[in-house]
């Protein structure tokens, strides 16, 4: 998968259907290590977040299903906070400026990683999951491991939420 994200020349399409993956504790894979800056300029790493069941959502502004699913992702964040839970977006198309924008136009408060000039976030999901559609959404459990994958645009808040909560209640 790392060979075809390689050759993709960061062509990547827009997802038009909802399908969701979910992995079985004994069939994940390793735990993901991944690095970036955000909008913010702050860096963010797997480290970061370690411990954490982490939301991954790989997005652009131009996206329509990306702005359409904003409100349910916040709507997620929020439910979540203080669950050891992250969100962060990675933006795999813009500059940081619009990232920003986006952001205070859509109320969306958790970080985005800014992934356009290098593609280093999407390098290292590529090895565990193809990223090819945006949006795709991605749930990790506390150990950095693949838990779910969520392709195309939420349809609501509730499956999201349903698997940060089952992904949470499983033992480490």
């Amino acid at each position: 998968m790392t060979e075809q994200y390689l050759k993709n020349d960061n062509a990547g399409f827009i997802a038009s259907d909802f399908r969701v993956k979910e992995i079985p504790q004994d069939e994940r894979g390793e735990p993901v290590e991944w690095a970036g800056v955000t909008e913010t300029g702050d860096e963010l790493s797997s480290d970061d977040t370690a411990g954490d069941v982490t939301v991954v959502n790989f997005w652009y502004a131009a996206c329509g299903p990306c702005r359409a699913e904003a409100a349910d992702l916040e709507s997620v964040w929020q439910e979540h906070q203080g669950d050891d839970v992250s969100f962060v977006g990675v933006n795999t198309y813009d500059q940081a400026d619009t990232a920003r924008s986006f952001a205070e136009r859509w109320g969306v408060t958790y970080p985005s990683v800014i992934d356009v000039n290098d593609g280093a976030v999407k390098l290292a999901f590529a090895g565990a999951t193809s990223i090819q559609a945006t949006p795709t959404t991605l749930v990790l459990d506390r150990e950095g491991r693949i838990a779910a994958i969520l392709i195309g645009q939420l349809e609501g808040a509730s499956v999201l939420s349903t698997l940060v909560a089952d992904t949470l209640a499983e033992s480490a």
